[in-house]
Formats: C-alpha cells, sequence, structure tokens
C-alpha cells in the first residue's frame, strides 16, 4: 500500500525560470554529502536530511578508507559460490551467513547466485572499472573546489597479494600491464617490506595498482559537509527521520519528516540501507542487502613499520591501509541481517589476521574496533538516476565500494537530476539492472 497524501504544492517548489530546484538528499553519509555538494555546486538549491546528529556515522564511519577505482571486481562472480561454502567452513573465513528470519535475504541470495555468471560478472566489472575512473576524475575535480585538506590522502598505490599460486597465476595472465603489474614474491616483499615482518611463506605473489589512493572517509564526509554549510544553493542540516513522500499525480513534490514536511522539486535517496524502506512506501522494491564489515584502527607511533602502499588480501578479503597515525584493517561479508553488533570472535579472527600479516605495524592493544552495514545490490553495482515514480532519485547499493564511487554517482546524479545526459553508459547501474 503507497504511504503518502495526495496534495498539491505551489509551482515554485519545483523549478524557478532557470531551472534551478529545490532538492532533498536524505542521508549523511559520504554518498549523500557528495550528492548534496553535486547539486549544490550544479545550481540547485539543496536540503540534507540526516537522522543522526553527526554526519558519517553509519558506513561511512570507520570503512577500509581504500579509494580503489581499478580494483572494482563485484563479490558476484562465477567461483564464488563453490568459495562460500569453503568460507562458511571456517570459523575465521571471510563470509558468514546466518538467516535472519526475512524473505528479503533469501530473495537477495536467490538473486546474488543468478549473478555469478562469468559473463554477467565481466559486464558487471567492465561498467565498474567505467565508473571508477570517473569518480577518480570527480575527486580531483572536488578536492579543487572544496579545498579539502584534512583528509589524510596518500596515493601509495595497492598491492593485491595472493596466498595460493593457482590463483594468482590465473590472475597475473589477465594482467595488460599498463597501471597494473605482477609482482612475483620478491618483488612483493621489495615493495612493500613490512610484509616481511611476519612470515611471509604463504605469499604467492601479487598485483600492484599504482595511482591508487587512501583516505579517511569519515573525515572527508565531515569537512565537506563544513564546505557546503557554507555554500550559497545549501538551505541547511536537518536532523530528522524521513517517515514518507508527499505525492501529487505521479510526481513526489515534499518529504514527510518528523519535524514537518520539506516542500522538494525532487527527493534523492542516499541513505543506505534506509533507502529501501523509504522506497517501500511508494511501493518500489530496492534490492539492497546489508553486507556487515568489521575495522580495527590501530595506532602507529614510532616503533611501528606500518604498510606504506595499501595491502588487500585476497583469499581473506582483508584490507590493510594507513589512514594519518593509524592503521585501518578491514574485513569480513557477514550475511546476518541488520545486526551491527561486534562479534568478538569475529574480532579476534581479525585481530589473529593482522597480528599475523604485519606483526610490527601498530599497537594493536589499543585498536578500537567497528561494525558496519555496506548496503548492497545482488550484481554489486550501484543504483542511479530516476526511479517509475517521477522526482525520486537513487544514489544507493555501493556496497563495499561507496567511498571510491560517491565522488562520480554524485556527479552523475547531478547531471540528470538537472536534464543532461549521464556522463558515462548507465546500463548496468539502475534500478531494473540490481
Amino acid at each position: 500500500m503507497r504511504a503518502y497524501r495526495i496534495r498539491t504544492l505551489p509551482d515554485h517548489s519545483r523549478m524557478n525560470s532557470s531551472g534551478m530546484k529545490q532538492l532533498v538528499v536524505i542521508g549523511g553519509g559520504v554518498v549523500g554529502v557528495t550528492t548534496a555538494w553535486a547539486l549544490a555546486e550544479a545550481g540547485h538549491r539543496v536540503t540534507l536530511v540526516e537522522r543522526e546528529a553527526a554526519l558519517a556515522t553509519g558506513a561511512s564511519r570507520a570503512n577500509g578508507g581504500q579509494l580503489s577505482y581499478r580494483y572494482v571486481s563485484p563479490l558476484a562472480d562465477a567461483g564464488v559460490p563453490l568459495k562460500a561454502l569453503r568460507w562458511l567452513l571456517d570459523p575465521d573465513g571471510p563470509l558468514r551467513f546466518k538467516p535472519d528470519g526475512t524473505a528479503a535475504q533469501w530473495r537477495w541470495l536467490a538473486a546474488f547466485l543468478a549473478h555469478c555468471r562469468g559473463p554477467i560478472n565481466q559486464r558487471t566489472t567492465e561498467r565498474l572499472l567505467e565508473l571508477g575512473a570517473f569518480s577518480q576524475q570527480c575527486f580531483g575535480e572536488l578536492q579543487r573546489q572544496a579545498a579539502l585538506d584534512a583528509i589524510e590522502l596518500r596515493t601509495p598505490g595497492k598491492l593485491v597479494v595472493y596466498r595460493k599460486a593457482q590463483e594468482f597465476a590465473r590472475v597475473a595472465a589477465r594482467t595488460q600491464g599498463g597501471p597494473e603489474r605482477a609482482l612475483t614474491r620478491e618483488e612483493c616483499l621489495a615493495i612493500e617490506p613490512a610484509l616481511g615482518d611476519g612470515s611471509a611463506d604463504w605469499l604467492a605473489g601479487g598485483i600492484f595498482t599504482s595511482g591508487e589512493a587512501v583516505a579517511d572517509c569519515h573525515a572527508l564526509s565531515v569537512q565537506l559537509g563544513e564546505r557546503l554549510a557554507r555554500h550559497p544553493n545549501f538551505q541547511g542540516r536537518l536532523q530528522a527521520h524521513a517517515t514518507g513522500f508527499v505525492v501529487e499525480g505521479e510526481r513526489v513534490v515534499a518529504l514527510r519528516t518528523d519535524q514537518g514536511e520539506l516542500p522538494a522539486g525532487g527527493v534523492v535517496l542516499a541513505a543506505g540501507l534506509q533507502s529501501a524502506a523509504l522506497a517501500e512506501l511508494v511501493g518500489l522494491r530496492l534490492p539492497l542487502y546489508p553486507l556487515k564489515g568489521y575495522s580495527l584502527s590501530a595506532p602507529i607511533n614510532g616503533v611501528h613499520r606500518p604498510p606504506t602502499v595499501s595491502v588487500t588480501d585476497f583469499e581473506r578479503k582483508t584490507l590493510y591501509a594507513r589512514i594519518g597515525h593509524q592503521l585501518r584493517v578491514a574485513a569480513m561479508v557477514d550475511l546476518v541481517g541488520e545486526d551491527t553488533r561486534i562479534d568478538p570472535k569475529r574480532l579476534a579472527a581479525l585481530q589473529r589476521n593482522v597480528r599475523e600479516t604485519f606483526p610490527k605495524a601498530a599497537d594493536y592493544d589499543r585498536a578500537v574496533p567497528w561494525a558496519g552495514l555496506r548496503p548492497a545490490t545482488p550484481s554489486g553495482a550501484p543504483m542511479l538516476g530516476e526511479t517509475p515514480l517521477r522526482g525520486l532519485w537513487l544514489n544507493v547499493g555501493h556496497g563495499a565500494l561507496g567511498f571510491t564511487f560517491s565522488f562520480g554517482s554524485a556527479r552523475i546524479v547531478a547531471d540528470l537530476v538537472s536534464g543532461k545526459p549521464s556522463p558515462i553508459a548507465l546500463d548496468g547501474l539502475q534500478l531494473r539492472a540490481a
């Protein structure tokens, strides 16, 4: 049942003669804040609605911090179902599944398995690579526009290390050169000596990609929010719970919140998992499911030897990145529903992994744990653009690559809202493809 009421609002709530719209963005994570900025830069008046008292308290709070523009392969791949069975039998494995009692979980899993085919994965990866390259360009432009200077940005490159020689040989054979290079075990140790501080007998080789970056997603979201507050087109941030929409005919004309109604010429859903519940109020089913991830933020001081490059352990699905004076260790995909509690067993497994791989990198006894829910589609690609209900737009479903894709997806949505064509092809990046 559609939970909105019909009413008429004055025309100035939609668009004035100059093409400027009054817009509302729901969500104060990195995706919502970058979207609000892109829309304000495009000349629209923007209000940001966030239910929490501060920005970036959810999936943007303590994620891996990697900006992996070229390492974008979606989780749904041809070999994943078989690997998943092995992971589930390993108590320290990167994947855990627990039925949450909802039909949505089973629908998502069925759709995910349908995407675990080579040709589908290849098409999705190609589209995500294009989105990643565009997002890297947009990030550079955002830095110049907003003068982001407190985000701990580094561009050390990314090293994906492999434990199984057969897996590494398969990936190395596909490496085409350019920014990506296949490295032997010895070359991996040369480019990242900290790998040698533990037992590196497990290391079969790695793929190094130059130009990949690391930054503090939380700090970026907060600083961009501060810049946004001074933007002439920004109407302010409302701490409120979005509760529904006001619809006139087949068009959204206002957002309902627990603080009252906000008239709008358009509403952008960029609120992660909350977006699915809101969309259902107007009869739209968004195929989103939370991929629960964990991280540790361990302080670094003068006695430690943290990795210089950004490192990802392919088999264990664990990433290591130095962000300022701390080592960020992020891992795991738990399909357990909307549960943000920190599981002590998963935390202990993460501690074992990092102490084994980088024993001298940080003070793990003082590490701060975190768990967050990453809103993912079965395909692994985000959903961008307008919905069947006019005036309701999507920027959701980025999964573990929300930080990486946020800058490009924000620009795409801003262009579409402004009546411009998308700067990249959108097939595979819309609601019907997810």
